[in-house]
């Protein structure tokens, strides 16, 4: 088991790699406003007067879209990688994302077969 995460640079783009992600085999993907500390940095420097309008306004906001699944197996997240190329281009480039896989040992509250331990599935 894997917990298949993604930082999305372009939000316009969410429902097409969620449309990957799940032709992928990708279940229950679970979706998160997130702002880089960059992007943060770059919008609180001072600027011109009429700049902070819209950080009042909320018309300047600039973020992502986290994403993150539990899946059952790293071919599962090479396929979605694989997807997702396919829709915004090769992730080695600048404002594109970034995908990463980490172990999950144990999940409670996700139904089978993702919920087993893995050390016992290798039994």
């Amino acid at each position: 088991m894997y917990m298949l995460i993604m930082v999305l640079d372009d939000s316009s783009r969410l429902n097409e790699v969620l449309d990957a992600w799940i032709g992928a085999g990708v279940k229950g993907v679970t979706i998160l406003e997130s702002t880089g500390v960059n992007r943060v940095l770059e919008r609180t420097k001072p600027g011109p007067m009429f700049a902070g309008f819209t950080q009042i306004f909320g018309s300047g906001r600039v973020g992502h879209n986290t994403l993150f699944a539990v899946i059952e197996g790293l071919e599962v997240a090479e396929t979605a990688v694989v997807a997702t190329e396919a829709i915004l281009g090769d992730l080695t480039q600048p404002h594109t994302g970034i995908i990463y896989a980490v172990p999950v040992t144990q999940t409670w509250g996700i139904p089978e077969p993702y919920s087993q331990d893995t050390d016992s599935s290798r039994e």
